[in-house]
């Protein structure tokens, strides 16, 4: 990581708040923050627009008008420098009369790629780089990985009791977790693209998968199989195949964030392919009490305590009845 002065890392710091507040309205491009600061001391904010609209850049490059002239930007991400839907922001950096840029990561997008840096060290600005690398790799990881590898990040939620279960032997499961965490479960919806169930899910909950309980898109709907006529999913992608042609699909779909929300076969089967990279957890402080409720996962586990699947947490959260617990794969 790139040293930077106190003042830069403030900076920085704004920048990556004001990206958190737009992370579920910019996909599929990036959700970025930026910060003017002019020579008098004054800064100018700016955050990524749905798409279509500016660029975190560009909105605080507009917000600070004649005094972005020799003044420093900061900016969670490297600045495009292609013409996409909006123009590139390394070109308006640079009109606008800009000194010095903080840059929290360089962007992997081949259009990207460190073009925009070079275009500014070019133009003869100073370019600190990766100075809150770390920070910025966790905030934009789906989008990160969507450029890196063309799959969508894997987002697994599970809800179930202190003793690891998440529905009564006759199959009744709603509600476990209270209204607090079904909220936060929305807001998670709200930052997928897609949402992904098993037909059995379908057939026996019906579930609508739109976002109610926040602000936000809908995500497109997935499910593992074939839903039945009527059911409140529709519309709705109907996957038979396997989970590594989903990701690829939803890939090209430019889906970079998918919350598998299906049953325990659904969890078992994604988790046992290797394929999640984060797990959230939402834990009630409730006990069914015997071994007969359904688990986590419905299928075969780790054969000894050596196969143990282990990952790091990541977050966690306590809400009025709840607990939510993050864990990132490492």
């Amino acid at each position: 990581m790139t040293q930077g002065t106190g003042e830069d890392l403030d900076l920085m710091a704004r920048a990556i708040a004001l990206a958190a507040s737009v992370r579920a309205q910019t996909s599929p491009n990036p959700w970025v923050g930026a910060v003017v600061l002019a020579a008098d001391g004054v800064e100018y904010a700016g955050a990524t627009e749905p798409p279509g609209g500016r660029h975190a850049e560009i909105v605080a490059l507009d917000a600070a008008g004649e005094a972005a002239r020799g003044a420093t930007l900061a900016t969670t991400l490297e600045p495009c420098s292609h013409t996409g839907r909006t123009g590139p922001c390394a070109e308006a950096i640079i009109d606008a009369g800009i000194a010095r840029v903080l840059i929290g990561l360089e962007d992997p997008d081949p259009q990207v790629a460190g073009q925009g840096v070079a275009r500014l060290r070019e133009a003869g600005i100073e370019v600190v780089t990766d100075l809150v690398e770390q920070e910025v790799e966790h905030q934009l990881a789906p989008y990160l990985k969507h450029r890196r590898t063309g799959r969508p990040y894997v987002v697994l939620k599970l809800a179930a009791t202190l003793d690891g279960r998440t529905a009564a032997p006759d199959g009744s499961s709603q509600w476990i977790t209270g209204e607090t965490a079904r909220q936060d479960a929305h807001r998670l919806r709200a930052e997928s693209d897609a949402v992904v169930v098993g037909a059995g899910t379908v057939r026996a909950d019906d579930p609508s998968l739109t976002v109610r309980h926040v602000e936000g898109r809908d995500p497109l709907r997935v499910v593992l199989g074939h839903a039945p006529e009527g059911a409140k999913v529709h519309p709705a992608l109907e996957h038979t195949g396997s989970w590594d042609e989903l990701l690829d699909e939803l890939g090209r779909r430019d889906v970079l964030q998918v919350l598998v929300e299906g049953g325990a076969t659904v969890a078992h089967d994604v988790h046992a392919a290797g394929l999640v990279d984060r797990y959230v957890v939402y834990l009630a402080p409730a006990f069914f009490g015997g071994d007969d409720a359904r688990g986590l996962f419905a299928g075969p586990g780790a054969p000894t305590i050596d196969d143990l699947w282990r990952g790091r947490i990541s977050y966690a959260k306590s809400f009025a009845e709840d607990l939510r617990i993050d864990v990132e794969a490492v």
